[in-house]
């Protein structure tokens, strides 16, 4: 079975993920320590938007063969 992607497309995209998991992790650890109601609402909308991205992201994933 053939790849859709180059293999280094495959390696960016897995790059992409990794990246993204650390930020929504930070994202998730700092709502523990806000108390500014503001910084909240952001910090929980990024980890709603990282959530759909590294979906995203894994479906592509999903159609690579490495």
């Amino acid at each position: 079975m053939n790849s859709i992607y180059a293999l280094h497309e495959t390696l960016e995209v897995h790059e992409i993920a990794a990246f993204k998991t650390v930020c929504m992790t930070k994202s998730k650890t700092m709502q523990a320590l806000i108390s500014d109601p503001e910084l909240m609402q952001i910090l929980q909308e990024d980890v709603q938007l990282s959530t759909r991205q590294l979906q995203e992201l894994g479906a592509l994933l999903s159609k690579a063969t490495v």
